[in-house]
């Protein structure tokens, strides 16, 4: 499976039905880090056929090889210092867009990734209904 520029950390391995990732990027030059999440899939919707009512929804593959980060901070030092300069990790995967969000905002709780020097995570926004992992 091609990543990108994204790596798995030890122990976990690529999940196929995943809707979603939680990563870490660690800026290498001074070991800042940020805590984020990524849609693997999205979902596009398209005009109804021709004597249809219903709008039609399509799954495909999002930007995610690509993608950096949605810190401008964090894209302005890996546009400044290269991309070489960083790692991105795959921490961990998510089967709906309720538990990607719930995995990623528990991840920078655990983290005190706003209480603590050395992160580029400036707020926490979160709205998380019930999850559903089917």
């Amino acid at each position: 499976m091609e990543l990108g520029h994204w790596q798995l950390i030890p122990g976990l391995e690529w999940d196929n039905n995943a809707f979603g990732f939680v990563y870490l990027i660690t800026n290498l030059t001074n070991n800042k880090k940020y805590i984020g999440c990524k849609m693997l899939k999205k979902i596009i919707k398209r005009k109804p056929l021709k004597g249809k009512k219903n709008k039609r929804h399509c799954e495909v593959e999002s930007d995610w090889k690509e993608y950096t980060s949605s810190s401008n901070e964090l894209n302005n030092d890996i546009t400044t210092l290269g991309k070489q300069n960083f790692k991105f990790e795959i921490i961990q995967f998510a089967y709906s867009k309720s538990h990607l969000k719930y995995c990623e905002a528990k991840q920078q709780f655990d983290n005190d990734v706003l209480l603590k020097e050395g992160w580029y995570n400036g707020i926490i926004n979160l709205r998380v209904g019930r999850i559903k992992l089917t």
